[in-house]
């Protein structure tokens, strides 16, 4: 596939005159009157070389070079002038041009020179390329299954990872929000920067302040030395933001703040601090019905929702369901010494007949209690809670609740042999209460 050229120059016969010998030389030749056509022509369409002039209606030549690296690393840029000078010459260099040449003085350079630079970026895009296909298999190969619901929400994850965007990933509680957010991160430029997570519902309001943008020493009571905030701790990489719809009215201010101006104050501090960090939070609630209520703010809502990512719940992608457990048991299995584990077709029917409200978290805390009940290298139903195996119905005086208890009880006393302490902590309840209730249920040892 030939390369792409770009050329930026408002002088429309030279550009088309420069435009029809670059298309000789089998290149496609695009054309942009000015920076910010340019600039739009760059947003949809893979350019190894822009040619741009120096003096443009709306931009100095010199800083769009900047700007074009910046936001395209692999693209060269060979900068153009009728009236060059040293320090431009130099000042473009810097700026990460290719190289600097003067129009009319320089005719038989331009095609040497371009065609050294088209070399040099197409190495660059295909280094770029191999390296997002190896982020792919090592960051997405870790979200497991081939629904057609799964498979949108990866393709999405995949398109917006290489970008600097905010992402909002939305769905029900279990989904695996962190998970898809680790994915982005790990596939994205910022990938040797530090990904730092927390959960905005999970601590209170000047706890959460501090943890997110730090304190100076004595801003409050306790504070004894100054402490570094995790907006602080994540510059160069990314901030995961879970339960964001939790977070307190005026820190979702400050957050703002923030994303505007990437720079934040930390509790007790009169300067401001500087950061580049990606923001990706998530949600199990409507944010816009959030706001709307006047329980979270609308201008935070779509600065956050710029690229929004919706996981399905595992109810929608029931095809997936066999996959994930049989990825769980290996896990659990290899941490409990029960490796070779496999997943009878009963016990797979039982999953996929279940409605799986916390999603993948509560499927994987089922297959890990299977895995520790189970006798055999095959799990079969008779591991699996007693909703599951009843389809969530009961048939009073067969499984009255006594009856279900002393059950369990056999399964946990088999699965330690005959260890009641261990039996006991497995259970969640004292030695002494363990005791009674082998006696009033007559289980044997």
């Amino acid at each position: 596939m030939p390369a792409t050229l770009l050329i930026i120059d408002d002088e429309a016969r030279l550009r088309g005159l420069l435009a029809r010998i670059l298309s000789l030389e089998g290149y496609t030749v695009l054309e942009a009157e000015n920076a910010r056509s340019g600039l739009k022509i760059l947003e949809r369409e893979e350019v190894h070389v822009v040619l741009s002039d120096v003096k443009l209606p709306d931009r100095n030549g010199i800083e769009l070079a900047a700007q074009i690296k910046q936001l395209y690393p692999a693209t060269e840029i060979i900068v153009l002038t009728a009236y060059g000078t040293i320090a431009d010459g130099v000042t473009a260099i810097k700026n990460g041009a290719f190289d600097y040449i003067t129009k009319g003085d320089d005719n038989d350079r331009i095609i040497p020179l371009v065609s050294r630079a088209v070399e040099k970026a197409q190495l660059q895009f295909r280094v770029r390329q191999l390296e997002a296909q190896i982020s792919e298999r090592t960051d997405f190969a870790r979200i497991i299954g081939t629904s057609a619901a799964i498979k949108q929400a990866i393709s999405l994850a995949q398109r917006v990872a290489v970008t600097d965007t905010t992402v909002l990933l939305t769905g029900e509680t279990g989904t695996g929000k962190e998970v898809f957010a680790q994915a982005i991160h790990g596939a994205s430029l910022r990938r040797s920067g530090t990904f730092v997570a927390i959960n905005c519902g999970a601590l209170g309001k000047d706890i959460l302040e501090s943890e997110l943008f730090g304190h100076r020493a004595g801003a409050f009571t306790g504070a004894s030395r100054d402490q570094k905030g995790l907006f602080a701790e994540a510059n160069k990489g990314t901030i995961f933001l879970d339960e964001i719809g939790e977070m307190p009215l005026d820190l979702q201010a400050k957050l703002l703040r923030v994303l505007e101006t990437h720079e934040f104050l930390r509790v007790g501090d009169t300067k401001p601090t500087k950061t580049d960090v990606r923001v990706i939070a998530a949600t199990n609630r409507s944010l816009e019905q959030e706001a709307a209520a006047g329980q979270f703010r609308l201008d935070l809502y779509y600065r956050l929702s710029v690229f929004t990512i919706e996981l399905p719940p595992l109810r929608d992608r029931p095809q997936d369901i066999a996959e994930l457990a049989a990825q769980f048991a290996r896990q659990v299995g290899a941490k409990v010494g029960k490796r070779a584990l496999q997943l009878s077709p009963a016990f797979v029917q039982k999953l996929r007949q279940h409605t799986w409200k916390g999603n993948i978290r509560e499927l994987k805390n089922v297959i890990e209690r299977a895995v520790i009940l189970s006798d055999t290298t095959e799990l079969m139903p008779d591991t699996l809670p007693f909703d599951l195996q009843t389809g969530g119905t009961s048939s009073v005086g067969t499984f009255d609740l006594a009856t279900v208890e002393k059950q369990h009880i056999r399964y946990v006393l088999r699965h330690t042999n005959g260890q009641k302490p261990e039996a006991a902590r497995l259970l969640g309840i004292g030695l002494t209460t363990l005791y009674r209730k082998i006696q009033e249920y007559g289980i044997d040892g």
